[in-house]
């Protein structure tokens, strides 16, 4: 039957079609230029390899491409396929990111699989946010993650045993440790906001017949795979885990963190399964996503999004997305890989039974730019003859198909991924040449502005942010989630650390905080207020004029400690201009940005892990002298009555309140100054690792005062009583062989040394800092050097990759301190720096100087804190990497304080700094 229709409606959803913009929910990196002659250009309409691919040039989606290519090059239709090839290659000299722009045109945001990224081959995922309106947001290849583990586990171990098959205790043991290496791993990226999501090519390694199965019969299954297949022969196969009952270990393993996730959270990043369409490395026969029916059913809280259409199972996979409200059909990789018509009837057949809210839209764009654009332009033309043909026969209005359209084309993957994008369909204007030949930077349906006006010019005001891709559900979620868990609930605290490492907070009833929240507001404060000293005193880095806005860091929020005298969570915060652009004098989102450079530019992550070090005070009668130890029986590591019927049950209470609030102690124990404890906190990535930092101290010194005891940060208390605050730095790569690794960190750590002085600025920034600058003492030593296990030099060396930084103490701004300590680092490793300094294996403060010179030790560490600043001040290196406004004013704001803490007397200064750090 065929209905009459407007024509103009008709058109209208021409038009949505050819401008729509796209959330690509699948796609991988592009080759970098070096490696574009290394991958065979035929290949970006099929997946066949070798003589295979030779005859793809008389397939239909070849040719059929090879008629279409030339409207982007610019040259007639009917050019010869080597004249396109010539033609491209001067497309690529003359202006090869033009070329890239144009392909990816109407790309609002990728979804990138960079499991194939091995740090030479092809871009990094955030290498393509120049060519698209949204930032790239990161799938995760859990068989790249596992792989990546059990190389590391190799290169640690190395060798593994030849035996390896006739010790299954060994065997259990190295299942053991991947299990955590993995599961840490894979947790760390569900709480990334970068990472919306998961993949599994299991497809591609054993098959999709993956049953569920009981605790006992995976581990029983992987151990066997481990130890009889898989690590026999995992060298040569470059650790590839190709191993059926290891493969579905992983898989389950991984659903089993998400499923929790969801618990935990309220939902569940979702994960993506490779299914049908691929190369001769997959078992057809298996590919079949009807296999997966029992996993789907037994995680119904886990979304699963079966890939590339399932082709020539779509048919299956729609079944599944109908039946099951967690099962997902994507439908990409078909184009441009199909014939016009073999796509026609993969969109018809997806349509047949699966609802159109669960069918999702990919390219599977890879390697070459070409890609993008033939999937998009392709889809785009199917799409829209589809739909035609279905209003013609009327099945649909037109109005209809345009909600379809843009479901499947951006509202689908947008809801699912939780990626907080606004589409206005209603002022989508243009051509198809708008979208597939360049097109405008950024499409006029993507609201990235809310019009609501500022709640208030005035201080302590709340205003709605400017950046609407940050105002994801995963907030709303995560303030939900800590409700339930804790339904008295009524206070949050905001905080930060201002330069001079005072903790500021705002007290914000929960009510108000969720309203925040969820508007994507943020609280405005005066920017003089980033120039006052610890008891306001307003500084010249001071200005009057002008606001800044504080942005609270939902994954930081944390509920108190259960005895806090209010029912409250604490979350840390950033300042942020009204753009929603972290500002340049924010330590916090400093040390994000350069932690992220590392990452980006040079493929390391880093972990820190800090070692809190306390003392504990109690008040005296005394005027003169307020403060005593708590305990004076101490010396490192002991356990004497006085610390196990006086000391031990705060600490055990400290560390139990610690542990309730989602902070573990890895250890604690007595130092060797009286009164003086230490507890050992887990690595983890900067930010985080502060965030925690900071909150833990928080729960330590609340504590100390339940118990009418002082908790201090003081570098030296008391004489004898010499109190750091070391920090584990770990270079870490996921990319990059353990070789690799080292080779990056030697140069970071060699410039780490050159800028050492300079760098005490800020890791020891009071004047009693320098009081640790002693010999002999296993403080920060004497000398500019560093050593393999050597505790008398301010840079030691524990193993490849992991340092500890000595010279640092608790009053330090530590997301200042360790932002600098990664802008030296990272100029290190930009240049390629040599370690010309010798590793340092004695104490340096024994060696006399025809001895140090050997070694290339040959500068002092700074002995008081002028110094210091004054090589700050000369070090315009690392002053331009880290900022020179920031710089500028900590340098300022430093000598203020200075002379305000020179104008007290010493015995008052000491009692005012305990009562402050």
């Amino acid at each position: 039957m065929t209905e009459a229709f407007d024509t103009s409606a008709l058109e209208h959803l021409r038009r949505t079609i050819r401008t729509c913009p796209v959330v690509d929910n699948h796609a991988h990196n592009l080759l970098r230029p070096t490696q574009l002659k290394t991958y065979p250009f035929l290949s970006i309409t099929s997946e066949a390899h070798g003589g295979a691919l030779e005859d793809h040039t008389t397939a239909l989606s070849h040719l059929r491409a090879a008629r279409q290519l030339p409207e982007l090059y610019g040259c007639n239709e009917d050019v010869s396929w080597d004249a396109l090839l010539a033609k491209r290659q001067q497309m690529l000299e003359k202006d090869p990111e033009g070329l890239i722009r144009t392909c990816l045109g109407g790309t609002h945001t990728l979804l990138l699989d960079d499991g194939i990224d091995d740090g030479t081959t092809v871009h990094p995922y955030q290498w393509h946010d120049r060519f698209t309106t949204g930032s790239t947001r990161r799938i995760v290849r859990i068989e790249t993650v596992a792989r990546d583990v059990m190389k590391r586990l190799h290169d640690l171990d190395q060798p593994w045993e030849v035996s390896i098959q006739e010790n299954t205790g060994f065997v259990s043991a190295i299942l053991r440790r991947f299990t955590a290496a993995f599961c840490s791993h894979i947790s760390q990226a569900i709480e990334d906001r970068s990472v919306v999501g998961f993949k599994s090519v299991i497809c591609y390694r054993t098959g999709l017949d993956v049953k569920p199965q009981s605790d006992d019969e995976l581990q029983s299954a992987a151990l066997a795979g481990l130890q009889y297949s898989y690590l026999p022969s995992c060298v040569m196969n470059d650790f590839r885990i190709s191993i059926k009952g290891l493969n579905e270990y992983i898989l389950i393993t991984a659903l089993n963190l998400l499923s929790l996730g969801s618990k935990n959270n309220g939902f569940s990043k979702p994960i993506q399964l490779h299914t049908g369409l691929g190369d001769n490395d997959i078992n057809l026969l298996r590919s079949n996503p009807a296999h997966l029916q029992a996993l789907i059913e037994h995680f119904p809280s886990v979304p699963f999004v079966l890939l590339h259409s399932s082709y020539p199972f779509t048919r299956e996979a729609g079944y599944l997305a109908t039946v099951y409200k967690n099962a997902y059909l994507d439908i990409g990789e078909v184009f441009p890989m199909l014939s016009r018509h073999g796509q026609n009837a993969v969109v018809k057949q997806s349509m047949e039974l699966t609802p159109t809210n669960k069918i999702l839209w990919s390219t599977d764009g890879h390697h070459f730019p070409e890609t993008y654009w033939l999937a998009n332009k392709q889809f785009r033309e199917v799409i829209e003859k589809v739909l035609v043909e279905f209003i013609r026969e009327g099945d649909l209005t037109p109005a209809r198909s345009i909600e379809m359209v843009t479901d499947v084309m951006f509202n689908n993957s947008n809801k699912l991924y939780n990626l907080g994008l606004t589409l206005d369909v209603a002022d989508m204007e243009g051509t198809a040449t708008d979208v597939l030949i360049g097109g405008p930077k950024e499409p006029r349906n993507v609201s990235r502005t809310p019009s609501s006006p500022l709640a208030s010019p005035y201080n302590g005001a709340i205003v709605p942010t400017f950046d609407r891709s940050q105002v994801s559900p995963y907030h709303g979620v995560v303030l939900d989630s800590l409700k339930q868990q804790h339904p008295g609930l009524q206070y949050i605290y905001v905080q930060w650390l201002d330069y001079m490492a005072t903790l500021r907070v705002r007290f914000i009833p929960i009510r108000e905080f969720e309203r925040l929240i969820r508007s994507g507001g943020r609280i405005a404060m005066s920017l003089g207020n980033t120039g006052t000293l610890q008891n306001d005193t307003v500084t010249s880095a001071c200005n009057t004029t002008g606001k800044i806005l504080v942005e609270p860091d939902l994954a930081s929020l944390r509920p108190t400690y259960s005895k806090d005298p209010l029912a409250s969570a604490t979350v840390m915060a950033s300042f942020v201009t009204e753009d929603g652009d972290a500002l340049p004098g924010c330590p916090r989102g400093r040390l994000l940005a350069l932690a992220e450079a590392l990452k980006t530019n040079h493929r390391i992550d880093l972990l820190i892990g800090f070692e809190v070090e306390v003392v504990f005070l109690k008040r005296t009668s005394s005027a003169s002298e307020p403060y005593e130890p708590w305990t004076k029986m101490n010396a490192w590591g002991t356990f004497t009555p006085e610390q196990y019927t006086v000391a031990l049950p705060v600490l055990a209470e400290i560390v139990e309140a610690l542990q309730e609030i989602g902070i573990p102690v890895q250890q604690f124990h007595s130092e060797s100054g009286a009164g003086q404890y230490e507890f050992i906190l887990p690595p983890l990535p900067p930010v985080q690792a502060i965030d925690t930092l900071v909150q833990a101290r928080q729960v330590v010194q609340q504590i100390a005062a339940t118990h009418q005891l002082r908790a201090t940060l003081h570098p030296m208390p008391f004489d004898g009583v010499v109190t750091a605050a070391h920090a584990h730095i770990s270079l870490n790569s996921a990319s990059l062989a353990s070789a690799g690794t080292e080779k990056m960190s030697m140069p970071f750590f060699a410039s780490v040394l050159d800028h050492l002085p300079a760098l005490c600025a800020f890791t020891l920034p009071e004047t009693v800092s320098y009081k640790r600058i002693i010999a002999d003492s296993w403080t920060s030593g004497l000398w500019v050097a560093w050593g393999t296990e050597n505790r008398e030099v301010p840079l030691r060396k524990i193993s490849d990759g992991h340092w500890e930084f000595r010279c640092l103490d608790g009053m330090a701004n530590m997301y200042l301190a360790i932002a600098a300590i990664l802008a030296a680092g990272l100029l290190g490793v930009s240049e390629g720096l040599e370690m010309k300094m010798q590793d340092c294996e004695p104490n340096p403060n024994k060696l006399d100087e025809a001895s140090r010179i050997l070694l290339g030790i040959t500068n002092r560490m700074p002995t008081d804190l002028e110094t210091a600043l004054k090589a700050l001040e000369a070090d315009e290196a690392l002053r331009n990497e880290l900022g020179s406004g920031l710089v500028n004013d900590y340098i300022v704001m430093k000598r203020a304080e200075q002379k305000m803490l020179e104008d007290m007397p010493e015995d008052r200064r000491r009692v005012w700094l305990i009562e402050r750090y």
